[in-house]
């Protein structure tokens, strides 16, 4: 009998994935816990209409992130900080400070955990920095850093 799956199950399969299962198996396991439904026309139906929303969706999401990763591009936000004699710094720029700025200053909402920073910046002038915006999409971005 042929099911899609409602949930994941291990060692059967994942979500919305149309399998074969025994007819016992399905009635009476996977369908009184609600595991899964049957595979007729109505619910391969919905399947579909699903499968094209969510592949839409991450198009337009991809889309967006293109145009973030070009907006990256032409910017060059200022992060002072402090700094002693000879120019020796103190503390770094981290990838939350860079958050910040972009979000205060620019607008771009970009969580601190995709932008590709080894360690904090802790040197004077220009850094380029990556920033992974989406799926198999980066961006770069150069930070300028100046003194207090």
């Amino acid at each position: 009998m042929k099911v899609i799956l409602l949930d994941n199950i291990k060692g059967v399969g994942k979500k919305d994935e149309v399998i074969n299962a025994s007819d016992g198996y399905a009635r009476n396991f996977l369908f009184p816990k609600k595991l899964a439904v049957e595979a007729n026309a109505e619910n391969m139906a919905k399947l579909k209409g699903k499968q094209d929303s969510a592949s839409h969706k991450k198009a337009v999401e991809k889309d967006e992130a293109k145009q973030i990763a070009e907006k990256l591009k032409t910017i060059c936000p200022k992060l002072k900080i402090k700094t002693g004699e000879n120019g020796k710094v103190f503390g770094g720029v981290t990838a939350k400070d860079i958050a910040d700025v972009l979000n205060k200053e620019y607008k771009i909402n970009i969580d601190k955990k995709k932008i590709d920073l080894k360690e904090s910046i802790k040197t004077l002038g220009v850094t380029k920095v990556n920033v992974k915006l989406y799926e198999g999409v980066m961006g770069e971005i150069k930070i300028d850093v100046i003194p207090e």
